[in-house]
């Protein structure tokens, strides 16, 4: 490792609170967007083909949420292998890889010629969409400031109901004109910008800085700084003065257990299994359960889950624009147990007995639910200091891989047995325990520096 006067982590950190927001800010966001933008459309193709392969491969209610949750089972495995990756070698580089894995693997599940074919390659394609994500939910939060960076990076995040919602409407066009396989055709597009990437985006200066490679760190903020100011053209603010001194401490797994952070890691994980449990589970199947339980036409029970997506995207906008004035705590806790509402609803009511019910209700919880999605993506690498940033998330978001598997499964076999107000309970009550953890246990982040939340 090498060094160099007058760098340390602080003033790195102190350099990067102090740029004001340009047009380099929205570069980076819109490269690591639209990875995330193809992470989310090709995570949620399968569940919008599986009208199509239900019948072609005479698929059984345990095989479909085996066949939606193993994608989730190689996401679990990519979020904690790539995280831990992504601290050593660089947030840049490991997440070209992740990108490079899910697209190339888009296109061959595209060839999949039977079920235990999709099943294999929906895995290896898991490991890149579970490993992108976590990556970039770290890297954009160690280049942004501590002013507003809720705002500034869930306006980066929203990018992933973004691709929920494009997966949702191009899937009901796609799908009936052009065959299920063209879905992943197009997933695979993403693969151009992994060859690019690291060309395109520097790597993080807070990452060099606590690997201590504390010149190269120098390097790239002056590249940075130079192109904010437009060399010089724009002078930048002083330095704050406001940044607290940078732990030298190695990066450890034990970190995220000990100390100050070990309540918040259990927190998170619940939060975040809670979360996915409820927004997998629902996304997943409702167009099979338009389906095969309302018996709606393809193009129909198509479009009725389009309701759900675009209900997500106001519920994330919302989040987006609102959170640095509600704070964490408080916009986790009305989302958690609001979400809650409108499935017990469905539970008491009886939600076999309209698909109009069962659209209306979902989609109102739907988009409560999903605003903790994106919410979780800026909370937790916020609480984790930089040396575990990556693999905090990782670890973190690997429960909600977790949740993502046993929430598609779990409805395969309740469903048969004890009807569909039953799955919404489950659900209903999996809200509820998330929002009593995320009232009790929740750090307020808003307007803080990174530095400062984690020492």
């Amino acid at each position: 490792m090498s060094s160099a006067p007058g760098v340390t982590p602080a003033q790195i950190a102190a350099r990067i609170e102090r740029l004001p927001f340009s047009r380099w800010h929205v570069k980076l966001r819109v490269v690591m967007g639209v990875a995330t933008f193809f992470d989310a459309f090709d995570a949620l193709a399968i569940a919008y083909v599986l009208p199509v392969l239900i019948p072609l491969w005479k698929l059984a209610p345990g095989q479909i949420g085996l066949l939606i949750s193993i994608g989730f089972a190689g996401q679990l495995v990519g979020a904690i292998l790539f995280g831990w990756l992504a601290e050593r070698l660089g947030r840049v580089r490991v997440a070209a890889w992740t990108i490079g894995i899910f697209s190339v693997f888009s296109l061959v599940c595209a060839f999949s010629w039977s079920y235990p074919s999709m099943l294999v390659f929906r895995f290896i394609q898991g490991l890149g969409l579970g490993g992108q994500v976590p990556i970039a939910a770290a890297y954009i939060n160690e280049i942004a400031k501590a002013e507003k960076r809720g705002r500034f990076f869930l306006l980066y995040e929203v990018i992933f109901p973004v691709g929920l919602l494009t997966v949702a409407l191009v899937s009901t066009w796609v799908v009936p004109n052009l065959g299920w396989q063209w879905m992943f055709i197009i997933g695979a597009l993403p693969v151009l910008l992994a060859t690019v990437m690291r060309r395109v985006l520097p790597e993080s200066p807070r990452w060099l800085a606590s690997r201590g490679q504390l010149e190269q760190a120098g390097r790239v903020m002056k590249s940075i700084e130079d192109e904010v100011s437009a060399r010089g053209a724009r002078p930048l603010p002083a330095l704050p003065s406001n940044i607290p001194p940078v732990s030298a401490a190695k990066a450890s797994w034990r970190d995220l257990f000990s100390g100050i952070y070990l309540s918040r890691t259990l927190a998170v994980w619940v939060m975040w299994f809670c979360t996915y449990l409820i927004v997998y589970g629902i996304s997943g199947w409702l167009p099979t359960i338009y389906r095969t339980i309302f018996k709606l036409p393809l193009q129909q029970a198509l479009q009725y889950s389009l309701a759900a997506t675009a209900a997500g995207l106001v519920g994330a906008l919302a989040c987006a624009y609102l959170i640095d004035r509600t704070g964490r705590r408080a916009w986790f806790t009305m989302a958690f147990f609001l979400g809650a509402l409108p499935l017990f609803i469905l539970w008491i009511r009886g939600a076999g007995n309209s698909a109009i019910d069962v659209m209306i209700y979902a989609s109102v919880s739907y988009a409560m639910i999903n605003t903790l999605a994106l919410g979780l993506y800026l909370y937790t690498p916020e609480i984790y200091p930089t040396r575990v940033r990556a693999v905090g998330s990782g670890a973190a978001t690997a429960w909600l891989r977790v949740a993502s598997m046993i929430g598609p499964f779990m409805i395969g076999a309740i469903l048969p047995q004890a009807g569909l107000g039953t799955v919404f309970l489950v659900f209903g009550i999996a809200a509820v325990i998330g929002g009593v953890v995320a009232v009790l246990f929740t750090l307020e982040t808003r307007g803080r520096v990174l530095e400062e939340l984690s020492p």
